[in-house]
């Protein structure tokens, strides 16, 4: 059975890019041997990132985010049983927050920043389709 997870946290302290890429580069190679993909935004200090796999590999990274000390104030967005993956094309594609035009996160918030503590899971994964639509995620396939 396949599970999609949405959820967002805060950074501990403050990353810099290089941090950031290692996380990613974590991502990619740990997901693919698990069968999890999916899309991670980091912005401002704020992570935001969906999950797609089986339910106890999905659950158990979760649960392993959740214990990490790179974060804190994980809240858990949204959680379902899915039929198929939306974000499959990707081990863990990344957004690039500061080449997306303002417009698009004015769109579904009321300042044009991610905050997904501010608006609905629905809301964060509107955002997310729409910027896969767009082609704004980058990283390696699946």
């Amino acid at each position: 059975m396949l599970v999609r997870l949405l959820y967002a946290s805060r950074a501990a302290k403050a990353l810099n890019a290089k941090t950031v890429a290692a996380i990613l580069v974590e991502c990619q190679r740990n997901n693919p041997r698990r069968g999890i993909t999916g899309v991670l935004c980091y912005s401002d200090e704020i992570f935001l990132q969906v999950l797609e796999g089986s339910r106890d590999a999905v659950c158990d990274t979760f649960n392993s985010i959740v214990r990490d000390a790179r974060h804190e104030t994980v809240r858990l967005l949204h959680f379902e049983e899915i039929s198929e993956r939306r974000f499959g094309g990707w081990s863990m594609g990344q957004v690039n927050i500061e080449k997306i035009n303002s417009s698009l996160l004015l769109k579904y918030a009321e300042k044009a920043e991610l905050n997904p503590f501010s608006v609905s899971g629905k809301v964060s994964m509107a955002l997310l389709e729409e910027l896969i639509a767009t082609a704004s995620v980058l990283g390696r396939s699946a």
